[in-house]
């Protein structure tokens, strides 16, 4: 691993470590600390959905154009000054224009960082690079919700503005870490004369593979990161009677699991298939859903049914464990030179869409349809393998294994072809 990767792992784990300061406490700071009730609380989650949709189809032609580091440092300053009005917002109008900035450059970070990590990997390395990126972005979220949640008090909206204050240092210490990055050069598109953005639009939207991928995408996302705070929890507390501590442990076994596992299955998923791969994830879910299914539906004891609560929680991890070196190193060997920018935002803007629907949709449904909610959610798992399988008729043999192209590279380093395969014969 380079220097220039180094730091920009370390940008990753500062950058959620900041956010999970926050991120968990934001309801409770606005509708109770501040005052200012559920509507404006409710208000603000979605202003972060939404500033995120406005300004990510922007931050891809930006990255295109000037490159992911600049990009990145005006987005790590806009998320600080968002961070830290935040803190100190004691009026609605006040709060939701924080939220916006702090979603805004939160939002832009993600491609920018991807796009980086992009340029100073190869395709041999990308999905190791991509799987440490999600292993440290776990961690950082999971070490600074549990540090943020001992530090606040609702009591004292100051704790508050201390914790927003550290979320905002953190994002200036990130500014000072990646502006030292040396990254390779990688193509830039400048503007053609008579050339749009439309056009570079019109490209990425002729990509068979790219559109079959951002398709998938979306259910990925829906199915899977859009319950976990809404329609699962909701579920759970509903039907099968799940505590709110018991609802805190099986997310830490979700984190628990990624930590454990994303190492151990990398070896794993770098020598299969991509799309079999992601139809494995697709049946793991499946198997979730089931057993969510027992935990609200079954007539176990409650015991059984936290243990299988818990559990379900520990199989997405399992999956998304197994996602982490597959989904974000396609969509950089899907990009053409100079599109990975573009690429990334645009997978992005599909992951905040997933999350702004997945709520609205699964929120009603695990909290009073029980069985219609995990019958339609098992059905969308199942989904996720048909259309990771139909994605892989489209995509290359390297672009589906790329350890094709390493072995491929030792042959023909090695010995000649022919004599190569008389050996083998």
């Amino acid at each position: 691993m380079g220097a220039a990767m180094r730091r920009i792992h370390v940008g990753n784990a500062l950058s959620a470590f900041g956010l999970g300061f926050t991120v968990p406490y934001l309801y409770v700071y606005v509708a109770q600390v501040r005052g200012l009730g559920s509507v404006t609380a409710g208000l603000v989650l979605a202003v972060f959905a939404v500033a995120a949709l406005i300004v990510l189809p922007f931050a891809g032609r930006a990255i295109v154009r000037r490159g992911p580091l600049p990009v990145l440092l005006v987005a790590l300053v806009t998320a600080a000054l968002g961070a830290m009005s935040l803190g100190l917002s004691a009026s609605a109008a006040t709060v939701l224009l924080s939220a916006a900035a702090l979603g805004a450059g939160q939002a832009v970070m993600q491609p920018a960082l991807a796009t980086m990590i992009v340029d100073c990997s190869t395709t041999e390395t990308r999905s190791r690079a991509f799987a440490m990126q999600f292993f440290l972005q776990n961690l950082g979220l999971g070490v600074g919700g549990l540090i943020g949640g001992h530090l606040v008090d609702t009591s004292k909206a100051s704790s508050f503005t201390v914790l927003f204050a550290i979320e905002a240092a953190m994002f200036l210490v990130l500014v000072a870490v990646m502006a030292t990055v040396r990254a390779p050069r990688a193509p830039r598109i400048e503007a053609a004369p008579g050339q749009s953005g439309g056009g570079s639009w019109k490209q990425l939207l002729g990509n068979r593979a790219m559109v079959q991928l951002c398709v998938l995408g979306f259910v990925l996302f829906f199915a899977c990161y859009g319950q976990f705070e809404s329609g699962l929890s909701a579920y759970g507390v509903e039907a099968a009677g799940i505590s709110t501590s018991a609802l805190g442990t099986a997310l830490a076994a979700n984190t628990l699991m990624i930590v454990v596992a994303q190492f151990a299955v990398l070896k794993f998923v770098e020598r299969r298939k991509r799309s079999r791969v992601i139809a494995s994830v697709g049946l793991i879910w499946a198997v979730a859903w089931a057993v969510a299914g027992y935990a609200g539906l079954g007539h176990g004891s409650q015991t059984m049914a936290t243990a299988a609560f818990i559990s379900t929680y520990a199989l997405f991890g399992l999956g998304e464990a197994m996602l982490s070196p597959t989904l974000a190193p396609l969509v950089a060997d899907l990009a053409p030179d100079g599109l990975a920018g573009q690429y990334n935002s645009v997978f992005a803007l599909v992951k905040q869409l997933a999350l702004a629907i997945g709520p609205a949709v699964g929120g009603p449904l695990g909290a009073s349809l029980h069985g219609p909610y995990i019958v339609a959610f098992l059905v969308f798992s199942l989904g996720i393998s048909v259309l990771a399988v139909r994605l892989g008729r489209q995509l290359t043999d390297v672009q589906n294994q790329p350890s094709l192209a390493r072995s491929r590279v030792v042959t023909q380093g090695g010995a000649p072809a022919d004599a190569v395969a008389v050996a083998e014969a």
